[in-house]
This record gives C-alpha cells, sequence and structure tokens, in this order.
C-alpha cells in the first residue's frame, strides 16, 4: 500500500472486512487506519487525500478479517464517556448496558445519592466507575472471580482519576463482603447454555465464555446474586441488574421470591435491559 492515500487505503480495509462478513466494514477501517496513523478518526477524515500509508494497517485488518472485535485490537473501548482499557479477561463493556447506569442515575433522582456503591462481576469496572462519575462522592467496590479483571478495573479507576473512590477485589460473587451497600450494580452472565455455540465469532471466539454463560436457563447467576441481595441491601437500597433478552419476566419472579419488587427499563434498542429493585420485606 505505499504511496496510497488515506482515501484509498479505508477503501482497501472496508473492502476486506466488508467480504469477511464484518458488519461495520468502513466504520472499523477508518477506525483501525486511525489507530495505525496515531491520529483521532475525526483527524483522519480531515483530509482523506493526505498519505495514508501505515506500516502496521494491514496487520490490524487481517485480525479483524479474523473476527476480533475492535476494542481488543485497540486495547480501548468507551463506555459512559469513559475511556477504558479492555482485554481478552473480561467482557467488553457494551452501549447498552449504559442502561443500568441510567436507571439507577433515575433511581436516586430527587433523593440523597447513594454513599456506597458495589459492582458485581465488575469487569472492566465499567459500571462501577461510571456511577462513580455520576456519584462522585460515593465509594465503590468491584468485586470479579478473575485476578486478572480486578486487576485491570483497578488500573482503569487509577488512570481515570477514581483511585480513592474504589477499591477491587478478587472473589465469587459477594462471598467475602460484610458491608451493606446502597447501589448495587450487576452485569451477570445471562447467555442459556444452550445458545452458547450460536454467539457471533467476535463474542464466541475473544470474549470469556464464563462470563456469558448462565446456566441450562440462563438465570444462574441471578440465583446467585439474589440470594446474597437481602444481606448486601441498605435500608433503602437500589439494586440494578442487567436482562438478557426476554428474560425481564424470569428474573422479576425470582427477586420476588428473594423479596424484592422489580421495574424494568429498556435500552435504546426498546429491549427491557435493566431491572430495578428495592426491597418489599422489612
Amino acid at each position: 500500500m505505499s504511496g496510497a492515500t488515506r482515501r484509498a487505503a479505508l477503501a482497501w480495509g472496508a473492502e476486506r472486512l466488508a467480504a469477511a462478513g464484518v458488519g461495520s466494514p468502513r466504520l472499523d477501517a477508518r477506525l483501525l487506519l486511525a489507530h495505525a496513523l496515531g491520529l483521532a478518526p475525526d483527524v483522519l477524515l480531515a483530509d482523506l487525500d493526505a498519505p495514508g500509508a501505515a506500516p502496521g494497517y494491514p496487520a490490524l485488518i487481517a485480525r479483524r478479517v479474523a473476527r476480533e472485535p475492535v476494542a481488543l485490537i485497540l486495547g480501548r473501548r468507551e463506555f459512559w464517556s469513559l475511556d477504558l482499557a479492555v482485554s481478552p479477561v473480561t467482557l467488553i463493556p457494551r452501549p447498552d448496558s449504559e442502561t443500568l447506569i441510567d436507571a439507577a442515575r433515575l433511581a436516586f433522582a430527587g433523593s440523597a445519592p447513594p454513599a456506597r456503591i458495589l459492582d458485581l462481576g465488575t469487569g472492566t469496572g465499567a459500571l462501577l466507575l461510571a456511577a462513580l462519575a455520576e456519584f462522585p462522592a460515593a465509594f465503590g467496590v468491584g468485586v470479579d472471580r478473575v485476578p486478572a479483571a480486578a486487576a485491570l478495573a483497578r488500573a482503569n479507576a487509577d488512570r481515570l482519576g477514581f483511585a480513592g473512590h474504589a477499591a477491587f477485589l478478587a472473589g465469587d460473587w459477594a462471598g467475602a463482603l460484610e458491608a451493606r451497600f446502597d447501589l448495587i450494580l450487576a452485569n451477570p452472565p445471562y447467555i442459556p447454555s444452550g445458545e452458547m455455540s450460536a454467539l457471533m465469532p467476535e463474542v464466541a471466539r475473544h470474549e470469556p465464555a464464563f462470563a456469558l454463560d448462565g446456566g441450562p436457563d440462563g438465570c444462574d447467576a441471578y440465583r446467585a446474586i439474589l440470594a446474597e441481595l437481602p444481606r448486601l441491601a441498605a435500608p433503602g437500597a437500589v439494586a440494578v441488574l442487567e436482562l438478557g433478552q426476554g428474560q425481564a419476566e424470569a428474573v422479576a419472579a425470582l427477586a420476588r421470591d428473594a423479596g424484592f419488587a422489580g421495574t424494568a427499563r429498556a435500552d435504546f434498542g426498546g429491549i427491557p435491559r435493566a431491572l430495578v429493585l428495592r426491597a418489599t420485606l422489612p
């Protein structure tokens, strides 16, 4: 590609991505070329006739052709306007999960903000750090079963200026915790085991199966979390759980059995994505 312009490089990359079945070939080619050139994507587009040859660009395109997610290639993903480092040990934060932060913000509108926040299965720390951005006086705890994930979340917190407001630990859900929290967040594994083989290649090949597989009916993690919720929830606490498609009624029923009333909130696609829970029993 010696002597190619940015326009020609974009066309070359997009053509190869489209042929590989990538869903957004031109967008992905733009992000990868900008990364290879060390430019912001908007700067790249400002002069498409400038030289676009970048030695590492074909290798980046080859990785995307193999259906490696762009976020893992770049090593970063934006969530709630936060620039998060990502790695193969965690799920890549998705825009749909921002529904949980919006739901938490609305749940505390007009009342005292949460002082203590818990994020179960924190991964990159996306939910906890976004919640701390909304409730800056709070202190947060993130728990992940994978030590490398807890370390990644801690690094994200430190880099984004939340070091004094958050702690991260490796553990099996909340088994090691004795404190009570005003806001509890979780994006648990919720894909039914029988549906794992049908996941798109970007997910099936490159994201950790244990963070996706929710057991035979997709609800194993919900049962584990809801069993702990009564002892974790402070008086007046709110819990917000991410839902898989079609799971709102089943998880709300499990929550009722645990003593919590749930209200579902839809994501931008109209799919019930967040279940907001409040205790119904004293």
